[in-house]
């Protein structure tokens, strides 16, 4: 495992990290603590040091479950994310009230003196617009709640506008299948020292190479119920490309790159970006740790396999893609 600097935290983090959506058990199933443990111990022995959890994950089960982990080991760092933990969601959910309650309960879940990283978790877009929010986590920092603080982000616009303030990170979804990020934000967080966490990067399973146009999702599964954004942003299920379309395109990417292993080296594509801090895929038992490790140690893609990419990107996905997000 490798490790980079995480933005103006000083801290260093394994390159590919652990986001935990689907610890303890696949989306829409029961939550199994022993395969939270399990998972959260793998991913440790494959030198992971930094997990991407969020209030409202398995009903605070995943917070509660990383909060347990910290205490055998403390050099590991986080990230918890607040403001969608309850339904409906509106804007009120991210003003000062609801965020000092929120860090507060996260704090408490986890069972810490102070919360690493608080990301704001897809705020609307007039949150950005919303001075007083960010000046709340302000003062939560000045108050030793919270050591930093950041955005998970729907929209590039989002992440660029968030650096008007302190924000020491963001997550954005970037892989194969959504390269906007890259073009600009990418430069831009770099100058102003943000760390940058890859989320989605395997387009909800899409950049495995393994579904199929028969594939079928359990009923809750968001990636049965969620294609058309019925109930979150639709860039989050599939990274907003349609379903038939990215079958086609993953499977014009292994042929082309040449490999059985889609998954690894859509993740090692991710690396290739120094701007990133790390990628976080998600695992639900430890043999997926492995899988999504392995990947900090595949060689460099080449100028023609980014090219690629980048050729499959434009002709299969950057209309409506690009153009959305």
């Amino acid at each position: 495992m490798k490790y980079r600097s995480f933005g103006k935290t000083g801290y260093q983090i394994s390159e590919v990290s652990l986001g935990t959506w689907q610890l303890g058990g696949k989306w829409g199933a029961p939550f199994s603590e022993q395969d939270a443990r399990d998972t959260l111990a793998e991913a440790y022995d494959q030198g992971v040091n930094f997990f991407d959890t969020a209030d409202g994950y398995q009903g605070g089960r995943s917070e509660q479950a990383v909060g347990q982990f910290l205490k055998q080991h403390p050099d590991v760092h986080f990230t918890t994310k607040i403001g969608r933990k309850e339904e409906p969601l509106s804007a009120e959910h991210f003003d000062a009230q609801h965020v000092d309650r929120y860090v507060d309960e996260s704090l408490q879940n986890m069972g810490v003196d102070a919360l690493d990283m608080v990301l704001l978790h897809c705020p609307p877009t007039d949150i950005y617009y919303q001075p007083e929010t960010f000046f709340e986590l302000d003062k939560l920092k000045q108050a030793g709640k919270i050591r930093h603080y950041g955005v998970s982000v729907e929209k590039v616009e989002q992440a660029i506008k968030a650096m008007d303030y302190d924000v020491s990170a963001v997550e954005i979804i970037f892989n194969m299948f959504r390269l906007r990020p890259a073009k600009l934000f990418f430069d831009l967080a770099k100058r102003q020292n943000v760390g940058i966490l890859a989320r989605v990067p395997l387009a909800s399973g899409l950049l495995t190479g393994k579904f199929t146009a028969d594939t079928q999702f359990a009923p809750e599964d968001h990636r049965n119920n969620n294609r058309d954004g019925q109930h979150f942003d639709k860039g989050e299920t599939f990274s907003g490309v349609d379903y038939l379309t990215g079958v086609k395109a993953a499977a014009e990417l292994k042929d082309r790159l040449g490999t059985d292993n889609l998954a690894g080296t859509a993740l090692r594509y991710i690396l290739m970006y120094d701007a990133v801090s790390a990628v976080i895929p998600g695992a639900s038992t430890p043999n997926q740790i492995e899988r999504n490790t392995s990947a900090a140690e595949l060689p460099a893609l080449t100028d023609a396999q980014m090219a690629v990419v980048q050729d499959v990107y434009d002709r299969y996905l950057k209309n409506p893609v690009d153009y959305l997000w």
